[in-house]
């Protein structure tokens, strides 16, 4: 099949299963992977993973990982890491990233895969957990609130983890790792340094009265205002092009690129505009193939041991559940409160399947670790709001939702 029949099909099947899934509460990007698994090598063998199709979904990597950014600004950052949402997030980040490689070493998994399990696992994925709370009404609820502080948190510790890690070389052991650690954490340092400057420098701008504003409508009025989407892509591009050149992957100084850009940076308008751009051409088109490629490149006969795979879904949902409840307890939330919040942090979703279609591109997983890290995304999501409404029951939410909306 050529490649655009490929796509056609591809993209027809993958938004149709998604807007099913979407229709019975589910994330779409569920839909998405089951139609790249129905289609792919797994069942059907109608497209098979092809150089072409893999740009494709690299490009898609890119827009995903530019989207996930837009939705974070640098002070809900700073602002989740007040009072008690930095312990939560760092006892959601460890107690889940220990357990993974725990299960790696039981396994006998060597370095590489020990650090990109632990990875996955501890990671929560913000655009699911923000799509969930805000069908079920309670964003702007204290659950919602640390939910949403805690994914944020965890996202950016992935992305600078995952930094460290791709510096290093495939197949590198325990003392491979530590030697190599600094000279990665250094070169991170600078990036992370670059995207701080001109956040404050932006900032520093502001106080001073100086419109900042002013420079993308500049822009668009000498270039049009359908370059505005062009105009983001190409700064954001600037600083993956930079993470590459200390070593990264492009994706992290593009995900740190985005953080950058926020809603004062623009016209309100602009910002609608720049949305809906995103959008479409995200979401409409190169999500789905991304999401749908995964699907393609997911392989049930690597998936060896049943003993693993049962090993890696139970320690992912157990200890982020756990990590979850602790931390809401120690925030002075009720024990039942505390439960559904950490099954709302279960949602792996988006930034996991990044992390893992890069870790495997980059070949330091195989294939048999990659389908069983693709196999915990799609469950975890698909458990997170059924777990959600078993912790916390319609008419114990329904109670919560009206206490928080006064």
């Amino acid at each position: 099949m050529s490649l655009l029949s490929s796509l056609l099909v591809l993209i027809v099947v993958a938004r149709l299963l998604g807007r099913v899934f979407a229709r019975f509460g589910q994330p779409a990007l569920i839909g998405e992977m089951l139609g790249g698994i129905l289609l792919g090598p797994a069942v059907l063998g109608v497209i098979q993973p092809t150089p072409a199709l893999a740009g494709i979904a690299e490009l898609a990597v890119f827009l995903v990982i530019l989207t996930a950014g837009l939705e974070m600004r640098f002070e809900d950052i700073v602002g989740a890491m007040k009072g008690g949402g930095l312990g939560l997030a760092i006892l959601s980040f460890m107690l889940p990233f220990l357990g993974g490689v725990a299960v790696a070493q039981y396994f006998e998994q060597d370095a590489m895969r020990t650090v990109f399990l632990g990875l996955c696992v501890s990671i929560t994925a913000l655009p699911v957990a923000a799509k969930i709370l805000e069908n079920m009404g309670i964003l702007n609820t204290p659950i919602g609130r640390y939910a949403i502080a805690t994914a944020i948190i965890n996202d950016v510790a992935a992305m600078l983890v995952l930094g460290v890690v791709l510096a290093l070389p495939p197949q590198a052991s325990f003392s491979a790792v530590a030697v190599s650690v600094g000279t990665a954490l250094v070169k991170l340092l600078a990036l992370a340094s670059l995207v701080l400057a001109m956040n404050r420098g932006m900032a520093l701008l502001e106080r001073r009265g100086i419109n900042v504003q002013a420079v993308p409508e500049r822009l668009i009025r000498w270039f049009g205002s359908e370059a505005l989407f062009g105009i983001v892509v190409l700064f954001v591009l600037v600083f993956g092009s930079v993470s590459e050149a200390l070593g990264f992957h492009f994706v992290i100084g593009a995900f740190f690129g985005a953080l950058l850009l926020d809603k004062r940076h623009f016209l309100a308008s602009r910002y609608t505009e720049l949305q809906l751009a995103l959008g479409s051409v995200t979401g409409g088109f190169l999500a789905p193939v991304f999401f749908a490629y995964l699907g393609l490149e997911f392989d049930s006969d690597a998936i060896r041991s049943l003993d693993f795979v049962l090993a890696v879904l139970g320690v992912s949902i157990i200890t982020k559940i756990l990590a979850g409840w602790l931390g809401g307890r120690l925030v002075g939330m009720s024990s039942r409160e505390a439960l559904a919040l950490g099954c709302m942090l279960n949602g792996r979703g988006v930034m996991e399947l990044v992390v893992a279609s890069i870790a495997y591109q980059k070949g330091f997983i195989g294939p048999s670790m990659f389908s069983t890290l693709v196999l915990m995304g799609v469950v975890t999501t698909m458990l997170t709001p059924w777990l959600f409404n078993k912790a916390l029951r319609k008419d114990a939410l329904d109670a919560y939702r009206e206490k928080w909306a006064k």
